[in-house]
C-alpha cells in the first residue's frame, strides 16, 4: 500500500478498531510483565525512551541494598544480599546478553557522557595526520559537547578537527555518506546506534567494517537502543560502545550508565584512571602504581554509585526473562500498529512520520512531526498521554513492550485524533517548556 508515494506497511489483518487492539494484547506473549511496573490509573506513559517507568522489582532490590547498608554498614561490601564491591561486574554479565558482549566486555559505571569521556580519552590517539574525530550532525548535543572539549585538551580546534557528517534530509543518515567521510586524517569515529530525534538505526556492523578496513577505531553511542533492539557489539567487532540505563532498561532517574570494550583492548591503559580501575585483587594494596583490571573493569573512574546501581539489578531480572528478542518482536509489531493507526486515523491532519518505516532500521519509538508539536504536546499531557517532545517539531512516542498495551496505543491516537478535530491544542502556545 502506498500513501501520497511512502511505502506503508499494513499488519496481518489490521483493523482501526478497539476490539482488534484487544485482540492483539490477548495473542501478547509479553503481557504478563505489565503487572511488573507501577502504571498510573488515567495515564498512558508515552515515554520509556526517555524514562523508563519504576519496575516493583527495582524498587524491591533499591530497598534491598539500603538494607544491606542499614544491617552491615562497611561490611555491606563483602556482605548482604547484593554486596557492593563486585556489583558493577555482576550487572555487566547480566548486561552482557542485551548488547551481545562477553562477561568481561561489559561494565555498569559512570554516566553516558563520563563514559564516553573515559573511552574517547583511551581510544583517541591523533598520530600525524590522522588528528580528526567523525561524528554526524544529528547526534545528540551531549556527546558533540564531549567530543569538541577532548579535541580541546589535545589542543586541536574543535571546528576544524570534528567532522559531522550531514543529513540529506535532516532525519536520517545515509550509511555510504558516513563511509565516505571516513578519510585518512580520521583517527576515531564516534556515533549513535539509533538516532534519538528519527529512531533510525544505523548499520554498527557495515560502519565497524568498514573503519577498520580504513584503520580506524569506531565506538557508539547506544542509549536509544540498550534494552529496546539486540545488539551484537562482540560479533561486530565494535571497539567500544556506551550508553544510559534509565530509558528502555528502566534503571531509574540519573541511574548509572554501562560501557562495552572488546577485549582486544584489554591491557591498555585507561585514559582517565581511578581507583575502581584496579584489578580487584590489587585494589587493596594501595599502591601508587595502578595495575588495571584485564576486562572492561579497567574503565571503570570511581566508587560505584550503589543506591544508583541498585534498581538495576531489579530491572534486569525482567529482562532475562522476557529476554530481549521477545522485547525487540514485540517493540517492532506495537510501533507498526501504532503507525498503522496514524497513516489511518490522523490522515490530512499535518501529521509526518519521521520514523524509518522498514523494520530493520526502526528503533524503539516513533518521532511524529507536526507543525504545532509542541502545544500537541502540551495537550496530549493535559489529557493524561505522557509524550516527549524533541524540538523544533517532533512529537515521540515510545510504546514500551514490557509494559504498554496495544489498547493504550489505540486511546492515544483517538485522543490525538480528537485534540486536532476539536482543535484543542490551541488553548497553548507552541513552544517547549524549560524541561522538554
Amino acid at each position: 500500500m502506498t500513501v501520497k508515494g511512502r511505502i506503508i506497511v499494513i499488519l496481518n489483518n489490521f483493523q482501526t478498531t478497539l476490539e482488534y487492539a484487544k485482540e492483539l494484547d490477548k495473542e501478547d506473549s509479553l503481557k504478563d510483565f505489565r503487572e511488573e511496573f507501577y502504571l498510573k490509573p488515567g495515564s498512558i506513559y508515552m515515554d520509556g525512551n526517555s524514562l523508563g517507568l519504576l519496575s516493583k522489582r527495582a524498587e524491591r532490590t533499591l530497598l534491598e541494598s539500603l538494607e544491606d547498608w542499614k544491617e552491615h554498614g562497611i561490611d555491606g561490601w563483602t556482605q548482604g544480599n547484593h554486596p557492593w564491591f563486585f556489583m558493577a561486574e555482576e550487572l555487566g554479565k547480566k548486561l552482557s546478553t542485551l548488547v551481545g558482549g562477553s562477561a568481561e566486555e561489559v561494565i555498569v559505571t559512570g554516566s553516558t557522557t563520563v563514559n564516553l569521556h573515559q573511552l574517547v580519552s583511551t581510544f583517541y590517539t591523533p598520530d600525524g595526520i590522522r588528528t580528526k574525530i567523525l561524528a554526524d550532525e544529528l547526534t545528540f548535543p551531549s556527546d558533540i559537547y564531549a567530543l569538541q572539549s577532548e579535541l580541546r585538551i589535545h589542543g586541536y580546534d574543535q571546528d576544524q578537527h570534528l567532522i559531522r557528517v550531514k543529513s540529506r534530509d535532516g532525519r536520517f543518515l545515509e550509511e555510504d555518506d558516513i563511509i565516505e567521510a571516513m578519510t585518512d586524517d580520521v583517527a576515531l569515529i564516534v556515533l549513535p546506534t539509533v538516532l534519538y530525534r528519527s529512531g533510525q538505526i544505523l548499520d554498527i556492523k557495515r560502519l565497524t567494517e568498514a573503519a577498520h578496513n580504513k584503520g580506524i577505531l569506531i565506538g557508539f553511542d547506544a542509549c536509544h537502543s540498550a534494552g529496546s533492539i539486540p545488539h551484537y557489539f562482540s560479533d561486530w567487532d565494535v571497539d567500544f560502545a556506551f550508553w544510559c540505563n534509565y530509558k528502555h532498561l528502566n534503571g531509574g532517574p540519573g541511574g548509572v550508565g554501562g560501557l562495552f570494550v572488546n577485549k582486544r583492548h584489554f591491557g591498555k591503559m585507561p585514559g582517565l584512571a581511578g581507583w575502581f580501575s584496579s584489578a580487584k585483587e590489587k585494589q587493596f594494596d594501595m599502591e601508587h602504581t595502578l595495575t588495571p583490571a584485564q576486562s572492561a573493569g579497567a574503565f571503570q573512574i570511581g566508587t560505584p554509585h550503589v543506591l544508583s546501581v541498585a534498581p538495576l539489578i531489579g530491572s534486569l531480572e525482567i529482562f532475562t526473562e522476557a529476554g530481549i528478542e521477545n522485547i525487540r518482536q514485540k517493540s517492532l509489531k506495537i510501533n507498526q500498529y501504532l503507525i498503522n493507526l496514524i497513516d489511518t486515523e490522523l490522515a490530512d491532519m499535518g501529521f509526518f512520520i519521521g520514523t524509518p518505516r522498514e523494520d530493520a532500521r526502526r528503533g524503539g519509538h516513533v518521532s511524529l512531526e507536526h507543525n504545532e508539536a509542541a502545544r500537541i504536546c502540551k495537550s496530549l499531557k493535559e489529557n493524561g498521554i505522557i509524550p516527549d517532545f524533541r524540538a523544533p517539531n517532533i512529537i515521540r512516542l515510545a510504546p514500551v513492550a514490557l509494559y504498554t498495551s496495544y489498547e493504550e496505543v489505540w486511546k492515544v491516537v483517538q485522543i490525538l485524533k480528537t485534540i486536532m478535530t476539536e482543535k484543542q491544542y490551541e488553548r497553548f502556545k507552541n513552544e517547549r517548556e524549560v524541561v522538554a
